[in-house]
């Protein structure tokens, strides 16, 4: 009713072949030395009369020692066919099995009907397959055509749905306020860091460790002592098995190494063995959670470690009972993913095909020189469908960029920092959008932004001006002034502006003045400034009693976005940040980890309109938080309300396309567009100097991410611009999306 259930009903759907493993089954056969596969009672009365296949029928291998042990070649041969086998694999002796044969046929064992009809049989398979009418398959490309996209996207679904989580103390699954988590892997089987440490990261910062099976006394210990500085150690059972003898390749010496760590620090445990294995665990429930993944394979590493975050589901059930711990059934469902899943665009309904034109475009832009690389990340309804790096760091350096790189994210940063705080005081009631700016800064009192409201500040039109080159006023004659700069730190001179290139601390002060001494235009009409962002970091960090930095930061390590930030080099190694200009003008040098941004710059690289840097996967994390109306990773950063506010067109009747600190689409067809013309009014998003642009479409539930360093190694390069380069990828997602 259990086992033969599957074959029934594969049979009656038409399959078209099945194999006899070599297994003693008394029930059926009680015969000494007589598998299955050579057991007339199973492979005719049993497969072919009672559940009336009428397929081609196959032994097993026939070198097997299951039947090699018990019988010479030849013999085991004839003894297969007498069985009602059609097809004979692996004889060990084919002119001796050939012999045999016809013994047993002049001997009347096997009669030549049977013969005929074993013959008869596997004819009719050639012809079904087309062989009486040969055509020769194209072999180039045969494994591709073979593991299609749809495949692949079926694997994944029923490795997904085959997830059991056995255990979930505390319900610490998914992961919450990673924060407050300081999270180590640990692979036990596995010499290198692995698909699932390496899918970890798409999440949060994780430090890997691995301790293979013949690890030393020493470096256990090492390990060991390193895991106890962490308080989530996220455990990959890897290197198994499928032989139940050597318990699936999971030793004593494994399950004592974790125990111990989990007498240390908290353990998530995944396994990926036959589910018997748990049998051996001294206690497999003292686990603060168990994943029970049943195989090692790249599809379920890749999901259990989102599983472990909320990106993969947990519908599983176990198949049967684990003594004194777990019972058939059992399985924990944590419902819907919470975090991005990392998905084929086919889970998405898009065709991978569709979205080709993304690499035509970027190749023939880098091969054009608007920009050296670039990352692209696309994520719809939670999903992540396309996330593709292009191109390399400079020109000349051919370095490869990957998905790790980050890139300086330039204006973007003020709806990522700015906006972000903003929206967060904005619900504590600490600001009001229709205020001025001299209530929160009684400094302005007198001046002419006094009386400027946050809100047209936010949409650009206070009549502030464009923008104030602050650095040329520190220079003379092409030279810094050498009152202001020093190119060794100090107490007066510790705000750094670029590589050993120190600015007055107190200069700060004098940008503010220059700010608040300059002229309003004559217009209250629509133009785009960064001065008010100055401003606003002030506001933010009066407000908020913290830093710009920490007090979004803190926000960022919420999210799990541990590439974002401000000052990367103090937590990216330099090598993984993209460089920006050659500044032969102000900073004379190759700009890499300091921010592009002049005005910035001299704040010491935190700035509100400029200074943050992020990878694209880490930046899309907060964007998808926004989409969702200020929800991701099952925890709730901003109100609903809130964004709607923020994100609404404010001024669109006076020819204002903004909103509040958000750009928005022109409806005026006349003028230029941030965004291409195919996403909804509905959308949002912003655009950067050095090349960024992030948008956002609650129609479509669209997240689309594009970082690069178009300004290398010259910022009047504005091919990237010219050639729609970031416009024209948006076009061909939404043409997929059709």
């Amino acid at each position: 009713s259990i086992e033969l259930y599957p074959f029934a009903q594969l049979i009656q759907n038409g399959i078209g072949s099945i194999m006899v493993g070599h297994l003693n089954v008394p029930v059926f056969d009680t015969t000494r030395n007589s598998p299955a596969s050579l057991s007339k009672a199973v492979v005719t009365h049993l497969l072919k009369d009672s559940l009336k296949f009428k397929g081609l029928v196959f032994t097993d291998a026939l070198n097997m020692k299951g039947v090699s042990n018990f019988y010479k070649p030849g013999v085991v041969d004839a003894k297969a066919l007498l069985a009602g086998n059609d097809v004979l694999l692996f004889a060990e002796d084919v002119p001796t099995a050939i012999q045999e044969i016809k013994n047993a046929i002049d001997s009347c064992e096997i009669s030549w009907s049977d013969v005929y009809s074993r013959c008869y049989r596997i004819l009719k398979a050639k012809e079904w397959a087309g062989l009486n009418h040969l055509n020769p398959i194209d072999t180039k490309n045969l494994s591709k055509d073979l593991n299609s996209l749809n495949a692949e996207l079926l694997n994944r679904k029923l490795y997904e749905a085959s997830l059991t989580l056995l255990s979930n103390q505390n319900q610490i699954l998914p992961l919450k306020r990673l924060d407050t988590l300081k999270i180590a892997s640990l692979s036990m089987g596995d010499k290198q860091v692995n698909t699932f440490q390496k899918t970890l990261e798409n999440y949060a910062s994780v430090k890997h460790f691995n301790v293979a099976n013949d690890a030393s006394k020493a470096l256990r210990d090492s390990v060991m002592k390193e895991l106890s500085k962490y308080n989530l150690v996220l455990v990959c059972v890897n290197n198994t098995n499928v032989r139940p003898a050597k318990n699936f390749g999971i030793s004593d010496r494994t399950i004592d190494f974790i125990d111990s760590v989990k007498a240390r620090t908290k353990v998530i445990l995944t396994v990926l063995a036959n589910p018997i294995s748990l049998a051996k665990f001294k206690n497999p429930l003292q686990y603060d959670a168990l994943i029970m993944a049943y195989e090692e394979v790249e599809f379920t590493e890749r999901l259990s470690a989102e599983l472990i975050f909320g990106g993969a589901t947990s519908k599983g059930k176990l198949a049967f009972t684990v003594p004194g711990f777990f019972k058939a059934g059992d399985g924990i469902d944590l419902g819907e993913p919470v975090r991005f899943k990392y998905v084929l665009p086919e889970e998405v309904n898009i065709a991978s095909s569709s979205l080709s034109p993304i690499d035509t475009i970027v190749n023939n832009a880098i091969a054009q020189h608007a920009t050296p690389g670039c990352q692209i990340l696309v994520a719809k309804e939670g999903k992540v469908f396309y996330q593709k790096s292009f191109g390399s760091t400079t020109y000349e350096n051919k370095v490869q960029i990957d998905n790790s790189f980050v890139y300086d994210l330039a204006s973007v940063t003020k709806i990522s920092a700015s906006v972000l705080a903003l929206m967060k005081l904005y619900e504590e009631g600490k600001i009001q959008l229709d205020s001025s700016l001299g209530y929160y800064l009684p400094e302005l009192k007198g001046s002419n932004k006094e009386n400027l409201i946050l809100r047209d500040i936010l949409t650009h039109q206070a009549k502030l001006k464009a923008w104030i080159p602050f650095w040329k006023n520190t220079m003379e004659k092409g030279e810094w002034k050498t009152s202001l700069y020093c190119k060794t730190p100090s107490a007066k001179f510790s705000t750094p502006v670029a590589d050993s290139l120190y600015i007055l601390n107190s200069y700060r002060d004098s940008i503010y003045t220059t700010i608040t001494k300059s002229d309003l235009e004559a217009q209250k009409k629509y133009l785009y400034s960064d001065l008010g962002y100055y401003y606003f970091k002030e506001i933010i960090e009066k407000l908020s009693s913290d830093s710009l930095q920490n007090y979004v930061g803190k926000i960022y390590n919420q999210l799990g976005m541990s590439t974002s930030g401000y000052l990367p080099k103090t937590k990216i190694e330099l090598n993984k940040i993209v460089p920006t200009e050659y500044d032969m003008s102000f900073r004379k040098q190759l700009l890499q980890g300091y921010v592009h941004d002049q005005g910035a710059a001299l704040l010491g690289g935190v700035g509100g309109h400029a200074g943050l840097f992020s990878d694209a996967n880490d930046l899309a994390k907060l964007m998808q938080m926004y989409l969702n109306q200020g929800t991701y990773g099952g925890e709730r950063y901003l109100q609903t309300s809130t964004l709607n506010t923020f994100t609404d067109c404010q001024f669109c009747d006076d020819g204002n396309r903004r909103a509040i600190g958000f750009d928005k689409p022109e409806p005026n067809t006349q003028k230029e567009s941030p965004c291409c013309s195919c996403v909804s009014m509905l959308s949002f998003g912003h655009t950067g100097f050095t090349g960024t642009m992030v948008w956002m479409d609650p129609m479509s539930k669209l997240v689309y991410v594009f970082l690069s360093n178009r300004v290398y190694p010259d910022a009047d390069n504005k091919k990237l611009v010219q050639l729609g380069v970031r416009t024209k990828v948006q076009e061909v997602i939404y043409d997929a999306l059709k």
